[in-house]
């Protein structure tokens, strides 16, 4: 997979790039998403809290959690705890704020860290779930195989991730929007005018379907399974220990 970072005359590792990039667009990240996505992600969140509350988890992790949309979401599935994992503190500063107008700091703590060295015995949690991360880790396959050390075995692992329509005439509207007119959303609505040529750049090379759940198979999760969402933009990808 090919190693894209955000900041392309940058001498840093892409994780520090990836850290400083979110940090430079949390101020706006949730509104930007809104506009990008015409909406459409929350009610694919909605789809992953249904799938991790049939599951009645007791604790829940979600990795890359960033302003704490899909944290404070879980929070429906009733489970005693939730962390919310990022290694960008702008972005959990703004969960913070968040979590607490929501009256959910009992049930939720943002913690910063690296989720592919997490601070977290084997075994201890009963989901985990990853929103539109994954294909920010440095290292694909060392971040998962961390997610298969922390899951209790009979864990549920949900990842939400992009994918790229695979039938015409989804396909090529996907590669219009994404190369012509996002690029340009990302430049009129934040200061970070590489922010979103990134995201873009990173969805367009990361596996998805098949590929990801060979993977994911390959680092030893079971009953694996993907949900191509809305023509196949997103993917919603289930899986066990």
């Amino acid at each position: 997979m090919s190693k894209v970072k955000p900041y392309k005359d940058s001498d840093l590792g892409k994780k520090e790039q990836v850290t400083k990039m979110f940090d430079n667009i949390s101020g706006n990240y949730d509104d930007l998403n809104r506009v990008i996505s015409f909406g459409i992600d929350v009610s694919w969140r909605k789809k992953v809290v249904a799938l991790v509350k049939a599951t009645n988890p007791k604790t829940i992790l979600d990795i890359a959690t960033g302003t704490g949309d899909l944290a404070i979401n879980l929070a429906e599935t009733n489970a005693d705890r939730i962390i919310g994992l990022d290694i960008s503190s702008g972005m959990l500063e703004i969960g913070k704020q968040k979590v607490n107008k929501k009256g959910l700091e009992s049930t939720i703590e943002m913690v910063l860290g690296d989720s592919e060295n997490m601070p977290f015995e084997d075994n201890y949690f009963d989901a985990i779930t990853v929103a539109f991360g994954v294909r920010n880790f440095e290292a694909l396959e060392k971040g998962l195989a961390e997610i298969y050390r922390v899951l209790k075995p009979g864990g549920t692992f949900v990842i939400l991730e992009t994918s790229m329509p695979t039938k015409t005439p989804y396909k090529q509207g996907y590669n219009f929007y994404t190369k012509n007119i996002l690029p340009i959303i990302g430049k009129v609505f934040s200061k970070d005018k590489s922010a979103y040529k990134y995201l873009c750049e990173s969805a367009s090379v990361f596996p998805f379907g098949e590929a990801l759940n060979n993977i994911l198979r390959k680092i030893g999760f079971i009953n694996v399974n993907d949900l191509p969402q809305t023509f196949g933009v997103a993917t919603i990808y289930t899986s066990s220990k």
